[in-house]
């Protein structure tokens, strides 16, 4: 992504939630700054409550070299709170006409296997070419046009209408339909041979629940690779596992990943993928703005395998026969934060 801003000429598009002040984000203001100032248009838009942590001194240098700089979703005390509930949770870069950049990744130091080789959180990003471009073009250009009134909208410039792979964007958010729900359940539906996610946070729908363990009782090879131990919300994880339980009934494989803090959000489908910033939550599908590159690629997917294989190797894997034996304090955990998320899933609903 870095080199991509480097050798930005046109213009450069940036989209993301979580940003915060630090090494990493030093990186990316030096390489959007010299771009600006090589005369490349610069256009970022930061979701205003993921990128709280981003100092004054650091927006006020971006600003100072010509970078527009918008905010997705101001937030606001008083009157309609629930509107802050709205964020934007995509991580998309598009650099010229060239190439997009999509996935789950964020600017924090949390990202950086130079600063902590041990523990950076592990993700995926896909790098675009072709015709997509365009598409994710005009992803960025519509929510730019929402929060940054004031700004002439960046343009679609002349892109490569030739391809290898066949791909097409998908979204999801409070103001669209939520595509990304509606095409991850289709192609669980279709699945002839394995289903294999990775997600951040894992507090599934019902929907989504009932269509895994149907997939595993027909024969589908059907696996979860969601966070272990290292998590930056263990509520979350705690809420999430008391689902483990009927989906190991039905045969649905669970690993938690072991080394790092998995928050990736891939799916492999046969040979369908998605790579994108969405997790398989409900918060995520009912208030976010959500974008995933989905490509149907036996290659591509064959390189998606082989990555989910070394995640799996590197994983604690669970069954239904020693799940049940789990410690007192699991199950309490368990039963104390899924009362929470029912809680907060009614509420959140009026």
């Amino acid at each position: 992504m870095l080199n991509a801003i480097t050798a930005a000429r046109r213009q450069v598009l940036l989209e993301m939630y979580l940003v915060e002040s630090g090494q990493l984000t030093d990186r990316f203001i030096a390489a959007l700054s010299a771009a600006r100032s090589r005369g490349v248009r610069v256009c970022v838009l930061l979701d205003d409550f993921g990128c709280r942590r981003l100092n004054a001194q650091d927006r006020a240098h971006l600003q100072s070299y010509g970078v527009e700089l918008s905010y997705h979703n101001p937030l606001r005390f008083g009157g309609k709170l629930r509107r802050n509930l709205y964020r934007d949770h995509r991580k998309l870069l598009i650099v010229d006409d060239t190439c997009a950049f999509v996935g789950g990744a964020g600017l924090t130091d949390a990202f950086d296997p130079e600063q902590h080789p041990q523990l950076y959180w592990h993700d995926v990003m896909v790098e675009i070419r072709g015709p997509l471009v365009a598409d994710w073009q005009a992803v960025f250009i519509h929510n730019w046009t929402n929060w940054a009134t004031d700004s002439v909208p960046p343009d679609i410039g002349s892109i490569s209408t030739s391809g290898q792979q066949t791909g097409r964007v998908s979204l999801a958010g409070p103001y669209t339909h939520a595509m990304i729900k509606r095409s991850l359940l289709q192609q669980i539906s279709r699945a002839r041979g394995r289903i294999w996610l990775a997600t951040g946070y894992f507090v599934p729908s019902w929907k989504l629940r009932r269509r895994l363990a149907r997939a595993a009782r027909r024969g589908i090879d059907v696996r979860l690779l969601l966070p272990g131990p290292h998590t930056d919300h263990p509520a979350i994880r705690h809420a999430g596992r008391r689902f483990y339980q009927g989906l190991l009934r039905s045969g649905v494989h669970i690993f938690e990943y072991q080394p790092r803090f998995q928050h990736s959000k891939v799916a492999l489908i046969d040979s369908w993928v998605a790579v994108g910033s969405s997790n398989l939550d409900r918060w995520n599908l009912r208030w976010n703005l959500e974008a995933n590159q989905e490509i149907d690629a036996p290659d591509f997917a064959a390189e998606t395998a082989e990555m989910f294989l070394r995640d799996f190797a590197d994983s604690q894997e669970f069954h239904f026969a020693s799940w049940g034996h789990r410690p007192w304090q699991a199950r309490l955990a368990e039963r104390f934060w899924g009362a929470v998320d029912r809680w907060v899933d009614r509420h959140s609903r009026r």
